[in-house]
């Protein structure tokens, strides 16, 4: 169809929108809504026909905004200066503190070495701090003067701050990039669809594409509030269902988090632990 050819050219990264109500139509799942006529949730007669009445002028939201070519965009091409500069301002702005790291996990042209001498330039010209902010990283880390205060202000926790959900390869989510991974018998990945939990910074679990197998780190045990976390991935129409089959590579039934996740409302279904509203 148009709609799938369109988004083709967008994934392609050759077509953009001006707005992004189309993205958020496509990513959040509507609910359906039953009219007791035959065809009225496809806008098609039990004959497969289309109705006239089923059709939206203004078309599927996942297709309203102005679309236009990426390619204009793109030409001329900067020259490489500009280039470099334009890479290391969406570095700070992205992360506040750029290690090498992070430079590494966002695969940089030239990687840290590529933009080292730019981030230099912005500090001699004041628009960037140098220093050893992030214990355990690099010691050459440049950061904003703004996320520089932000970090002291950090240094005392609030008490009991709520669970984070981030999806796996959020920028804001430095695990398997700029962080290694905690001790784990499963194996957390970066990787798309993936969701990682956090309190206090620190990951609780990792939810893989689709729900079907959990990694835990020990912040797991000792604080069950990621529980509550992930079934709101379900509570918010994120995903449809979440049906756990496997806990760290071992099948959930055979593991003490089977009891957990029908504590916390999951039922047992035949690959797993089920959860759905």
């Amino acid at each position: 169809s148009v709609l799938a050819a369109l988004w083709d050219l967008v994934w392609a990264g050759e077509v953009t929108n001006d707005s992004l109500a189309p993205l958020r139509a496509r990513i959040v799942r509507q609910p359906r809504r039953h009219t007791g006529r035959p065809g009225a949730r496809s806008g098609r007669s039990r004959r497969g026909r289309v109705r006239l009445g089923g059709l939206s002028v203004a078309g599927p939201p996942s297709a309203a905004g102005r679309w236009s070519l990426v390619e204009p965009l793109l030409s001329p091409q900067p020259a490489p200066p500009e280039s470099a500069l334009a890479t290391a301002h969406q570095l700070l702005d992205r992360y506040g503190v750029v290690t090498r790291e992070t430079a590494l996990g966002e695969g940089t042209g030239g990687g840290f070495a590529g933009v080292y001498p730019v981030l230099k330039a912005l500090e001699d010209r004041g628009e960037a701090r140098r220093g050893y902010f992030v214990a355990g990283l690099g010691a050459a880390q440049f950061a904003l003067p703004g996320a520089v205060d932000r970090l002291r202000g950090a240094r005392t926790p609030e008490a009991e701050a709520a669970p984070v959900v981030l999806a796996a390869t959020d920028p804001a989510q430095p695990y398997g990039a700029a962080l290694a991974w905690p001790e784990s018998s499963g194996r957390p990945a970066r990787a798309a669809g993936a969701h990682v939990v956090l309190i206090d910074g620190v990951p609780a679990v990792v939810l893989e594409r689709g729900g079907r197998s959990l990694t835990t780190f020990a912040s797991a045990e000792s604080n069950a509030a990621w529980l509550e976390a992930i079934i709101g991935l379900v509570k918010d129409g994120r995903l449809r269902k979440l049906e756990v089959a496997k806990v760290d590579g071992t099948p959930v039934r055979e593991t003490p988090w089977a009891a957990r996740l029908e504590t916390a409302g999951f039922t047992p279904a035949y690959k797993g632990m089920l959860y759905r509203t």
